[in-house]
């Protein structure tokens, strides 16, 4: 069949062509490229409009904070003297970064993983490993091999034997019916996470990059049969395709389903943190606040920005706030004084550092660190975090300020404009307008 030499300057005719030559399998990028590539909202999409690109970084002119600490070391201070080290979630870390979840996704699943553990572990930076490993992977215990297995990846991040960081592990519906925090709290060989307090479980409530729906990912249809009374399986490609989409249930939540399960997690827990993952929903704001009042030790936002190794494309320019906006519109409320988590194409400082002014307690690195561990297996993620810390430490002093949590709203500068989108003005009422 010979397609019509109809053409519509300026629309989106390709993307047109494209459904009408495959149908639902348009829907999602192409699947040659699943474990291959990172997926996310790009920077100048609808999603990626978000005010924290447009955002200034703005030192004065005046620096008392640099006078105190020129008095307290008795000679100018350095970049190198700014103090980078905080709690995140209930852990020390000497950067306020964070590795994000990553599940069961093809890229993940392979030796990356472990990979990833062993480097962020001699970093002593917190990691959380994602949800769906268990079922789709297995746990790693009794012989099991398979790369990418949960204990696989906690194994690779013990191996460093460092004392700060932690390993969170998160739980979804699906982990929940294979009890992974249960057998993780009983491990002998999480043990020493345990007794030293640097193991937290992570309430998967939603991500970034796909709001309202569970994890999916592309198994081949042999593994699709051992799935389908866990999942939902979809045909999307065709019965030719090898390839089959597995869907994960996004979970209920109300304010009194999520705190009742913030409740039973310190219940059942009780030598465990407790750390709770939200999508950049519409009500960002009031989810934080049941989160920390029911006893959350952290609250990870991850903003419309947030990627992922699966999910449609409309969601993924199309559905949630951007970050900018949820950490205004949780500032405005008054809310998140600690435990306050930020996640959403982080990979330098500037980024980084307006979200820590704007409120966040630290930054999750996501694609940034899996790209990086990708290059270079071995050093690939601490270099990024040591770019990363030159960065925060000459841009916090270049602020006049020695501690990361000296940052705020001040040091920050959102241009005004009048065809500006909604929030824009909803962040520069949370800035005060500083100018």
């Amino acid at each position: 069949m010979t397609a019509h030499p109809l053409g519509a300057p300026g629309y989106e005719e390709e993307a047109i062509r494209d459904r009408a030559r495959r149908g639902a399998a348009a829907v999602f990028p192409e699947p040659g490229s699943y474990g291959r590539a990172l997926l996310g909202a790009e920077p100048g999409g609808p999603a990626g409009g978000d005010p924290l690109d447009r955002m200034r970084i703005v030192p004065p002119v005046f620096v008392p904070q640099r006078l105190e600490k020129l008095f307290d070391l008795g000679e100018e201070p350095l970049p190198s003297d700014v103090v980078l080290a905080t709690s995140i979630g209930g852990f020390f870390s000497p950067v306020p970064l964070y590795v994000s979840a990553f599940g069961s996704t093809q890229v993940a699943s392979s030796t990356l993983g472990e990979d990833l553990g062993r480097q962020a572990g001699r970093l002593g930076i917190p990691m959380v490993i994602g949800e769906n490993v268990v079922p789709v992977n297995g746990y790693g215990r009794g012989g099991e091999s398979r790369p990418g297995s949960l204990l696989a990846r906690i194994s690779g991040y013990l191996e460093a034997g460092g004392t700060s960081g932690g390993i969170v592990v998160q739980q979804s519906t699906q982990d929940a019916d294979a009890e992974v925090w249960n057998m993780v709290y009983s491990d002998p060989t999480v043990a020493p996470l345990l007794e030293s307090g640097r193991l937290a479980f992570e309430l998967k409530v939603g991500q970034g990059a796909k709001p309202g729906l569970g994890g999916i990912t592309l198994v081949d249809r042999a593994a699709a049969g051992s799935l389908s009374d866990r999942f939902q399986i979809t045909d999307t490609y065709g019965s030719d395709s090898d390839q089959v989409v597995r869907c994960a249930t996004p979970g209920t939540f109300t304010e009194e389903i999520l705190t009742q399960q913030i409740r039973l997690m310190r219940n059942n827990y009780p030598r465990c943190r407790v750390w709770v993952k939200l999508p950049p929903g519409r009500d960002i704001a009031r989810a934080v606040d049941v989160a920390l009042r029911a006893g959350a030790d952290a609250v990870s936002v991850d903003g419309a920005e947030g990627g992922t190794g699966w999910a449609p494309r409309v969601f993924l320019s199309q559905v949630g706030l951007g970050l900018g906006e949820c950490l205004a519109r949780i500032r405005a409320a008054g809310g998140a004084q600690r435990g306050l988590l930020a996640s959403g194409r982080m990979w330098e400082g500037g980024r980084a550092l307006k979200c820590l002014a704007l409120g966040a307690e630290a930054v999750g690195l996501g694609r940034a660190a899996l790209l990086a561990v990708a290059e270079d297996p071995q050093e690939g993620l601490v270099r990024l975090v040591e770019a990363l810390r030159l960065e925060l430490q000459l841009l916090i002093s270049a602020l006049g300020k020695y501690d990361v949590s000296a940052l705020s709203p001040e040091d920050l500068w959102l241009p005004e404009s009048t065809a500006a989108p909604a929030p824009t003005a909803s962040l520069n009422s949370v800035m005060g307008k500083v100018s």
